[in-house]
């Protein structure tokens, strides 16, 4: 079963189960995948669709934040109670010895010697990685990885 039929599974789940909040999430994730269908005109694979969910992730963290930082801690709590529902479709996250022992392995097949060939570890990272890490901070090993 595809991510985007589990993806639906779970949003009849939620309306038999009448979960408001989790349905309208849901929807809201279907709808950001059927836009991004429509504008690429083409059938999102498993991982487009992880990288719309890290997307709307991302997004959730940073209204979040805003909202905390704006002194609307009631918004915030919304946008944190989206994230986990968000973050159910995402497979398990990896442990920072395998983001490690990876960075490593793709280091030595692309043969990046300097941080200006760091594009070529991330292109192979992106792949495997999607939906298990926090790609901004794998850029960051990377780097430090990379830089003498």
């Amino acid at each position: 079963m595809s991510l985007r039929e589990q993806i639906q599974e779970a949003m009849k789940d939620a309306m038999r189960a009448r979960e408001s909040e989790r349905l309208v999430t849901i929807r809201m994730l279907l709808a950001a995948i059927k836009q991004r269908e429509v504008d690429e005109r083409q059938e999102m694979t498993d991982a487009d669709v992880l990288g719309i969910v890290d997307k709307l992730i991302k997004q959730r963290k940073d209204s979040a934040q805003q909202f905390r930082d704006g002194g609307r801690p009631e918004l915030a709590e919304k946008e944190e109670r989206e994230i986990e529902i968000l973050q159910t479709f995402l497979p398990a996250p990896l442990t920072a010895a395998e983001i490690d022992a990876a960075i490593r392995a793709a280091v030595a097949e692309s043969g990046a010697v300097g941080p200006k060939e760091m594009g070529k570890v991330l292109a192979l990272l992106r792949p495997q990685m999607q939906g298990r890490a926090d790609m901004a901070q794998v850029a960051d090993r990377v780097k430090a990885l990379l830089t003498p």
